[in-house]
């Protein structure tokens, strides 16, 4: 009884039918509804629409907890595997709602496409540097009292930069309405705050309280730990980047500002998160059980991992050899792989945080239990 489809069944993406089957299952089941938010929220539907599976995938955090509880996981005939089908949802999910739509198969070529743009970016700014300006120096710009604005002045660095950013937040704003539109959510501002504290403090990545499963029978909860570093890394570096812009514009101090100054300790203390936060995921997706994953998007997921330990390490770097003659060619290196960074953040992983927090956004208005 727990394979019978819906009447449109059949007009569904596989992907999607699958979810379905396994949301009958489950919604027949119940025996992981203190898990994570996604029992509950499939709780209150009898039928599933795309929308609605959409939401529920983005809804799950991966953390393997189900697959391990569920006497119906495989090798049961009922072959239920909610996190493997969930991330192929959620990640086709990503790949229907970006903006614009030529753009989606980008998804799919994510790791190629990053190191050709890092390449190609480091390449034309090192070129830059010797053509528009001094050919040497790109050796000897550390010794030029406006250091980083002696390769590039700061005009034409703000233009292509605040051009490159205004772009990613559009694409990216697209595809949130898209999803949000989808999914059926509506506006309700204290769902809206109480999802922030969920997405914030990683509620849901815990399988219940115990932990992600990896490849062992033991769970743990690191994953938690590096996504901290590197989401609050990224948001220190965007907050050095914002104060520095306030210093420049508002109160009339241009960079190069000392180690003790805020723009400074903010972007060193973000690089440091950006490299710990990645590795650290690095390490724990490469030990994730093979079962629980969608490897059709895998050049996704570490692609940008790698792009954000390429942008950490390299702004280490020129803080730490800003005063040699390597200043240059890492200049051309941070600000290529920065660059990249916002180009393909709409057509990437980075959009799984957004979502995530507009899935969570949802629940905690119709959560039955909330005061």
């Amino acid at each position: 009884m727990f394979d019978l489809p819906s009447p449109d069944a059949g007009l569904r993406e596989p992907n999607l039918a699958e979810a379905e089957r396994l949301m009958t299952v489950c919604n027949s089941c119940r025996y992981c509804e203190g898990l994570c938010a996604v029992f509950p929220a499939m709780e209150l539907r009898r039928a599933f629409t795309d929308g609605d599976l959409q939401y529920l995938a983005n809804l799950c955090h991966s953390c393997g907890a189900c697959y391990h509880d569920c006497q119906f996981s495989p090798p049961h005939e009922f072959d239920v595997n909610v996190p493997a089908v969930l991330a192929k949802v959620r990640n086709d999910s990503y790949e229907a709602h970006a903006w614009p739509a030529a753009l989606r198969p980008l998804f799919r070529r994510h790791g190629a496409a990053l190191a050709v743009g890092v390449a190609l970016a480091a390449a034309l700014f090192l070129a830059g540097f010797v053509v528009a300006g001094d050919p040497g120096a790109l050796w000897s710009a550390h010794r030029s009292p406006d250091l980083f604005y002696a390769l590039m002045p700061h005009s034409a660095m703000t233009a292509l930069f605040g051009t490159a950013f205004a772009w990613m937040l559009f694409a990216v704003f697209m595809g949130a309405r898209s999803f949000w539109k989808a999914t059926g959510a509506s506006v309700d501002g204290l769902a809206l705050g109480r999802a922030g504290h969920d997405a914030a403090t990683l509620r849901y990545l815990d399988g219940g309280g115990v932990g992600c499963m990896n490849e062992g029978e033991e769970p743990d909860d690191t994953r938690r730990l590096w996504h901290h570093f590197t989401f609050y890394g990224f948001l220190l570096c965007l907050a050095s980047t914002s104060v520095a812009t306030v210093y420049h514009y508002v109160f009339d101090r241009p960079a190069p500002y000392p180690l003790w100054d805020l723009p400074k300790i903010l972007g060193v203390l973000g690089g440091i998160g950006l490299v710990i936060g990645p590795i650290g995921l690095l390490r724990a997706k490469a030990r994730r059980f093979p079962d629980l994953l969608d490897p059709r998007f895998r050049g996704m997921e570490v692609g940008f991992l790698a792009i954000l330990l390429l942008t950490g390490a390299s702004g280490l770097a020129l803080v730490s050899l800003r005063s040699t003659p390597l200043l240059g060619p890492l200049l051309a290196l941070h600000l290529g792989a920065v660059l990249a960074l916002f180009l393909s953040m709409p057509y990437g992983k980075f959009v799984h945080g957004l979502y995530r927090y507009l899935a969570l956004a949802r629940w905690r208005r119709e959560d039955p239990s909330r005061g």
